[in-house]
């Protein structure tokens, strides 16, 4: 099992990542969103960055800090964080303007094709943190489990 820790510990970080926002938002909004659980855009925590982090931080607990692989790892984790708070964030608020333009232009007269986008895509830096906290945290517990 250890062999396959560096694919496991991601997925599992990623998997209890998104039920934690399921639970997060189904209690914020007093009902049950099961479609949440598979779309990991938005919310608390990042699962992204936490399924980033949790590959980088494993490498570094077992392999060392000092490894060129953690390195790389880490910089890929820093390009996955930056994307969440700034390119997924900004087109989230696109989408946003867009549904509104949408909304005026159709007055709840939906023609075909045309639908809303997603506006939740982008992180706040408080949920990247707790991302990146959540996945050093589960790549802690894989190191010393596995």
């Amino acid at each position: 099992m250890k062999e396959y820790q560096y694919l496991i510990c991601p997925f599992v970080t990623l998997i209890l990542c998104q039920i934690i926002k399921f639970t997060i938002e189904s209690f914020q909004n007093k009902k049950l969103n099961f479609a949440r659980l598979f779309n990991g855009c938005g919310g608390m925590p990042s699962s992204h960055t936490s399924f980033s982090s949790a590959i980088t931080m494993l490498v570094g607990y077992n392999l060392g800090f000092d490894n060129p692989i953690f390195a790389v790892a880490l910089v890929f984790t820093f390009i996955v964080a930056f994307d969440a708070m700034g390119l997924r964030m900004e087109s989230g608020k696109q989408a946003e303007q867009i549904n509104y333009i949408l909304d005026e232009f159709l007055k709840g007269k939906p023609k075909s094709g045309i639908g809303r986008l997603k506006e939740e895509l982008g992180h706040q830096p408080f949920e990247v943190l707790v991302g990146l906290l959540f996945g050093t945290f589960m790549a802690f517990i894989f190191s010393i489990v596995l």
